[in-house]
Formats: C-alpha cells, sequence, structure tokens
C-alpha cells in the first residue's frame, strides 16, 4: 500500500515510489459451495436421475407420436383429417423437442457436479495436447455420471436417436428425388435442331457467318406440358470462321464447319442468354451481364456466372440437315446444378 502523510487542509500528501505499490484488492476465491439436495439425499438424487429418464422417454414418446401422425392418419378431403394429423405432428414434434431439451437441462442442475474451480493459466506442450485432449473428455465422462447411470444413458441414446427422425421424413415428403433429371436433355444422338418457335428443321447451308438462330429439338413443340424440358433444351446456334474457333482436345467435331452450338440457358441463375454480337462473337446475358466468348468454347469474359455455356455436339445428316451427336456433355443451367 502506497504510504501517505495525513494533515490538515493544505498538507501536501506525499505518496510512496511506485515500485512499492502492490494489489490494493486480495483475491476474494471462490464462494463456499453449497450442496444440493441431490448431493445430501440419495433419495433425492435417485428421484432425479428417474426425472431426467422420464423426459428423454417423454421425447422417444413425441418421436413416435409424430410417426403415427405422418404415416398413420392418411389426408382425405375432410378438413377434419388435416387438422387431426396437424395436431398429431405438432404434439409429436413438441415432445420431441422438449423432452430432451428440458431433461438435459435437468440432469445438468441436479446430478452433473456443480463445483467451481480455478486453475493457474500454464503452456500447452504440443506433444502433450492429445493426452490433454483424451483426459478431459475422460473427466468430462465421469462428471456426467453417464457411465454409472445406465437408465440416463439409454433413454438418452434413445431420444437422441429418434429426435432427428422427423426432420429427415419432413425433407423426404417434398417430393420426389431429381435423379438425372438435372443432367439430362431431350437432346440426343440424331436429334435434328430446328427453329424455335416454328420447328422447322434447318440445314447447314441455312446457317451463315454472324447469323444466329435459337434452336429446339425437333418434335418438342407438338408435345404439351414440355415447358420445363424446353428450358432445358434450348441452344443457340452460330456460325463463325472455322479459323476462329479453337476447340479444345477431343472437340474437334463437335461443330460443323464452324457451325457451333451451345446452352441457351446462362449458368449463373439460369436466365436467357439471347443476345450475340457476330463482330466480336460475344454471347451476352441480358439479366446480370455475363459475357461468353464463342471463340473460346464459350468461356466466361465478364460477370458473375462461374462456367462457359454447356456446348451440344452438333453433325449433318444425309438429308444435310443438322442434328446432335448426342445429348449435353455437361449439366446445363445454374452452376449449383453441376456435378453432384
Amino acid at each position: 500500500m502506497a504510504d501517505a502523510s495525513h494533515g490538515t487542509p493544505g498538507t501536501t500528501i506525499e505518496f510512496g515510489s511506485p515500485n512499492e505499490l502492490v494489489d490494493e484488492f486480495e483475491n476474494p476465491g471462490i464462494p463456499p459451495h453449497r450442496p444440493r439436495l441431490a448431493d445430501r439425499d440419495p433419495r433425492a438424487e435417485k428421484r432425479a436421475e428417474r426425472q431426467v429418464a422420464l423426459l428423454f422417454t417423454i421425447s422417444v414418446i413425441g418421436t413416435v407420436l409424430f410417426f403415427v401422425g405422418y404415416f398413420f392418419i392418411p389426408l382425405n378431403d375432410t378438413i377434419e383429417r388435416l387438422r387431426l394429423q396437424n395436431l398429431t405432428l405438432g404434439l409429436g414434434t413438441a415432445f420431441a423437442m422438449l423432452g430432451i431439451g428440458v431433461g438435459i437441462v435437468h440432469w445438468a442442475k441436479t446430478l452433473m457436479p456443480d463445483h467451481e474451480v480455478t486453475e493457474d493459466r500454464h503452456d500447452i506442450r504440443p506433444e502433450s495436447d492429445r493426452q490433454d485432449a483424451e483426459q478431459m473428455v475422460n473427466d468430462i465422462l465421469e462428471e456426467s455420471g453417464i457411465k454409472r447411470r445406465p437408465l440416463i444413458r439409454n433413454t438418452l441414446l434413445g431420444a437422441v436417436l429418434l429426435a432427428p427422425l422427423p426432420a429427415i421424413a419432413i425433407f423426404r415428403d417434398l417430393g420426389p428425388l431429381p435423379g438425372n433429371v438435372l443432367k439430362e436433355t431431350l437432346w440426343d444422338t440424331g436429334v435434328r435442331l430446328t427453329r424455335d418457335p416454328s420447328g422447322t428443321p434447318i440445314r447447314a447451308s441455312d446457317v451463315t457467318i454472324g447469323s444466329a438462330f435459337h434452336v429446339i429439338p425437333e418434335g418438342l413443340n407438338e408435345v404439351e406440358d414440355m415447358l420445363e424440358e424446353k428450358a432445358k433444351a434450348v441452344v443457340l446456334l452460330m456460325r463463325l470462321d472455322p479459323n476462329d474457333l479453337n476447340p479444345s482436345p477431343g472437340r474437334e467435331d463437335w461443330g460443323y464447319d464452324g457451325i457451333v452450338a451451345y446452352s441457351k440457358i446462362c449458368t449463373h441463375v439460369g436466365c436467357p442468354v439471347a443476345l450475340y454480337e457476330q463482330h466480336t462473337h460475344h454471347l451476352l446475358c441480358p439479366c446480370h451481364q455475363s459475357t461468353f466468348d464463342v471463340e473460346q468454347e464459350a468461356k466466361v469474359i465478364f460477370g458473375p456466372a462461374a462456367r462457359p455455356l454447356p456446348q451440344l455436339p452438333i453433325e449433318v445428316d444425309d438429308e444435310g440437315y443438322l442434328v446432335a451427336s448426342s445429348d449435353f456433355q455437361e449439366p446445363v443451367g445454374p452452376s449449383f446444378w453441376e456435378r453432384g
């Protein structure tokens, strides 16, 4: 404590050297531990254990109730059946979540050790990290009492294993899995390229340098309810000087005499790539300004698109009409569809 002289008003007070200063307040330490009822009375401890197990069991029952409502109360045209199923699903989910949540809190409050401890900070030695972590896990298991309380352990396992199942069932009910729907279109070997929307087949001689055609598979307009398939299959057809194209190895035969075809669906968010600039050979998506260079296999040169437009391999049949050599070799549309 700094030394000071106390005097009458006006008297100068002199403090000691800063090197002589010490802590003004002493460490009060940890407050004394107050035992809980379960710490003092074995019967109270056993009662708390049964209460925790009961809460976990309620969680299990809630999960079962959810599945009963989900699978065994089929919906019909009556509002009463719909209300009954909603009530069962809601109560089941509530009991499943509430039981496991309150059970864990009650377990921690009544049975797990509540002693406050302090320890000095020490340097962590890298070679002993694994041993320290293992010891911490063992201490947690020992303090939780899960090893010596099989009733709590077994009911907790049941609640934890069953609780996620309602969420899985709900997500599964969103609809059938897409399978290969996002990776396949109506294009196939020998399918003719036709004008959109007239459906007129296109000869190679019809496509002049600098021209561009909006193309769909032959017969698409004759089928009802095919808007989804059309959205995936629409193509832009262009003709360049063959010397301006730079096909990568393996794609040399994907075009015909400078005629190339690329998906019209932007790889950003699926907007239509509707603009073609014949002098620069650039394709532009007007929605977010993604720009693709046809001379470089529709490589992205500007904008938010993440990958080039997929190319449709084409050839000419015996009658001189342009046909597809195969389907697209990669998924069309936004990039989050790609390579799942």
